[in-house]
């Protein structure tokens, strides 16, 4: 048991970084719970369509509304403490939520409002959160540090949590909520436990305008991390454009039926998992533009391969393939843009990051509903792939700059 917790945990990487990783670990898993439970309980309050939406719409909603003033704060005040009072906060809004289903007073409206407030405390929490790994670790240990917290998203938030979810709720539609709200409760504990580097903060008071500006002006200003976030954009609004009518592909290209959407998406989130055993070995004797550029030409040609096919079995597999890219650019991604940005503006930096993200994804999926509806359902496939093609053709010499991103912060 020893060999394997160091395998997993090396002790070189200390002590707060175990306890980092136990807290991402646990909230994932009340975060896959909550992914199966919400929409579930949504559904046995309306069938109205709309309110069905504008329940998945207000959890989103937040990290456009609130995502800038996250970073903000993050870089302000005391991070442990906030992930801390604000992981707190959320556990109260679960067990309020949990009481009112208990006593049978719950309602739509109740329903929408509680998505709304964990949805805001999300986005201060994860962005908060994601700047306690570079305080915690070597930047020489920040890929091992990502790859932990992503084999935690991949196997607590995608696999397990979502089918614990679905089971709890059909015992009791209180229960997923009350574990979650131990989870996230129990999460907060750990973080408390860590002893993070304290962060420089930025002279004088705060002014959430000037703050922001302040963040972009750099990160514009830096090539590398420049064209990173760039690259994050317009990926995922070729993402967001295939992946809006992936359940229409599934049932009606790929004749799969409902089970087989499911499927599709499980199946990538096995590819994911597998990739986390090799991560570590990949790093060792890849380079990071070598990593990156073959994990665009991955996702470009997983649009290339939907588009094309009608086999379900082969879109399994190109799935699986997709699935192990998705955490390999992912861990890379993040890893580099750790290392490239100072500590004290990590949290501006990364909620710009955070909000160009789901940013792209939003306006892809609003492109994917039209072209679905004018060119067919693999319209938003092809459209995914001829958008990447012409994206990575036009970064390509520059990925090698934007993998080396922290020695250009350093020269500059």
């Amino acid at each position: 048991m020893s060999r394997l917790v160091e395998a997993v945990l090396p002790a070189r990487m200390g002590t707060s970084f175990r306890w980092l990783v136990g807290s991402a670990w646990i909230g994932n898993l009340g975060d896959g719970i909550a992914l199966a439970a919400g929409p579930l309980l949504v559904a046995s309050q309306t069938s109205d369509p709309l309110l069905v939406a504008l329940a998945g719409l207000l959890q989103r909603l937040p990290w456009l509304l609130f995502g800038l003033h996250a970073g903000v704060l993050a870089d302000r005040v005391d991070r442990r403490l906030l992930v801390v009072v604000v992981d707190l906060l959320r556990a109260g809004v679960l067990a309020a939520l949990t009481v009112v289903l208990v006593t049978g007073r719950v309602d739509i409206t109740a329903v929408l409002v509680t998505m709304f407030l964990l949805g805001t405390a999300e986005v201060f929490a994860d962005t908060t959160g994601g700047t306690l790994l570079p305080m915690v670790v070597q930047k020489g240990d920040l890929g091992v540090g990502n790859a932990r917290l992503m084999t935690g998203q991949l196997t607590m938030n995608e696999l397990a949590g979502p089918a614990l979810g679905a089971a709890l709720f059909a015992a009791g539609t209180a229960w997923p909520f009350l574990t979650q709200a131990v989870c996230v409760a129990l999460g907060a504990v750990l973080v408390s436990r860590m002893a993070p580097t304290p962060a420089p903060r930025p002279e004088g008071r705060s002014h959430v305008g000037r703050d922001v500006v302040e963040g972009f002006r750099w990160a514009w200003g830096n090539p590398a991390v420049r064209t990173l976030t760039l690259t994050i954009v317009t990926f995922n609004v070729t993402y967001g454009a295939a992946w809006s009518v992936l359940v229409l592909y599934s049932t009606q290209t790929l004749d799969m039926g409902a089970v087989g959407f499911g499927l599709l998406t499980t199946v990538g989130a096995v590819g994911g998992l597998v990739a986390t055993a090799g991560y570590d070995w990949l790093e060792r004797h890849a380079s990071l533009a070598s990593i990156m550029k073959v994990g665009l030409l991955v996702e470009t040609g997983t649009h290339l391969g939907l588009a094309l096919t009608t086999t379900a079995w082969v879109a399994m597999v190109i799935m699986f393939v997709f699935g192990a890219h998705v955490f390999v650019w992912g861990t890379t991604s993040r890893t580099v843009r750790m290392r490239a940005v100072p500590t004290e503006l990590q949290g501006r930096v990364g909620s710009l990051y955070s909000v160009g993200l789901f940013g792209g994804i939003v306006v892809g999926q609003a492109l994917g509903g039209v072209i679905a509806k004018v060119w067919g359902i693999t319209g938003p496939f092809w459209f995914a792939f001829l958008g990447s093609a012409v994206i990575l053709a036009l970064i390509w010499r520059e990925l090698a700059h934007i993998s080396h991103a922290d020695e250009v912060a350093l020269s500059e």
